[in-house]
C-alpha cells in the first residue's frame, strides 16, 4: 500500500499580500489548480497563484486540525510562519517535482 501524505498550505498573490490557507492530499495538483484558476473562487478572485508555505502530515485529521488552527491565527502570525519557512516568499510549487 502506498504511503499518503496530507498538506496544509498557504497561497498568496504577492509578498505580504492576500492569503489563502487550505488542506489537500495532493499538493502539486491542488497548487496547479489554483495557478490555472480552477482552485477555489477566493483564490481565483484575488489571483492567489503563489505557494509560499506548506506542512506535511501523515494523518488527514491532523492536517485538517492544523488548517483550522492556522486560519484562526492573527495575520501577523501567518506572516511570521511563512517568513520562517520561506523568507524570500518564493513560489514553492517549483520544489514539489509534481
Amino acid at each position: 500500500m502506498r504511503f499518503r501524505q496530507w498538506f496544509v498550505y498557504i497561497m498568496t498573490n504577492k509578498p505580504n499580500g492576500t492569503l489563502y490557507t487550505g488542506v489537500t492530499g495532493n499538493l502539486a495538483q491542488r497548487t496547479y489548480a489554483h495557478k490555472t484558476g480552477v482552485g477555489s473562487l477566493f483564490t481565483r478572485k484575488y489571483g492567489l497563484k503563489t505557494l509560499v508555505y506548506y506542512e506535511a502530515f501523515d494523518n488527514p485529521r491532523a492536517a485538517i486540525q492544523r488548517e483550522k488552527t492556522i486560519k484562526s491565527w492573527p495575520r501577523a502570525w501567518k506572516l511570521n510562519v511563512i517568513g520562517r519557512m520561506n523568507p524570500e516568499w518564493r513560489d514553492l510549487y517549483e520544489t514539489l517535482g509534481g
